[in-house]
């Protein structure tokens, strides 16, 4: 079954990207009938606010009767965000991939670390707040999760297992999620994952993802 035109996604890159990263998941998202959007912002520059806004912008943008939310890593968090503040009534539904979104290790160590504080720049002020993972019920959220420790973070730090390389599987969970899903799969590749966009076009059709 595919996605109906009036269904559009917004896709939301992570840290020390930008909009190109999310290609192919635009390409294989709009195969399977969404209209999508990529947008970039300053992951390292910008604040929260500053994030926001940029989400918001982009959300208006969209001329779809309903509208969904897909953002990767810190993207995803942003995507939580926008949904805990006023959000657009047309979302419905959003996918957070490898997004730690119940905090994040990786982040907080490299944040001690000589340098660190500059790397993160003002995405630091986001990993330092408290964890706020409430979202309103009409809003359905699903998460994915990757089990394959290949990612920067493993030069940062010691991760628990299972952890995707950056993030690790507990940081994922939350109780508000509609549903939850674990592959074996590395932080960055999910972007690149055939089984990432199938999963993902799934959730943002039905709500589920596919077992």
């Amino acid at each position: 079954m595919s996605a109906s035109p009036e269904d559009a996604v917004l896709l939301l890159h992570g840290a020390w990207m930008n909009r190109w990263v999310m290609s192919y998941l635009a390409l294989a998202l709009k195969r399977e009938g969404f209209a999508v959007q990529t947008l970039s912002y300053r992951t390292m520059r910008g604040t929260l606010a500053e994030h926001l806004a940029r989400v918001a912008e982009g959300i208006g943008a969209l001329r779809a009767p309903r509208l969904h939310l897909v953002g990767h890593s810190l993207g995803g968090v942003i995507a939580l965000r926008y949904l805990q503040r006023r959000a657009d009534p047309r979302v419905r539904r959003a996918v957070l991939l490898g997004s730690p979104v119940a905090g994040c290790r990786a982040a907080a160590d490299l944040a001690l670390r000589a340098g660190g504080e500059l790397l993160l720049g003002a995405s630091l002020g986001l990993w330092r707040e408290p964890v706020d993972v409430s979202v309103d019920p009409r809003f359905e959220v699903g998460a994915i999760a990757g089990t394959v420790a290949f990612g920067l973070g493993r030069m940062v730090t010691r991760l628990p297992n299972p952890n995707d390389g950056v993030v690790c599987l507990d940081e994922t969970k939350f109780p508000a999620l509609r549903d939850h899903l674990a592959l074996p799969v590395g932080h960055t590749l999910m972007l690149v994952s055939p089984r990432i966009a199938r999963q993902t076009a799934a959730f943002l059709r039905t709500g589920e993802f596919r077992r």
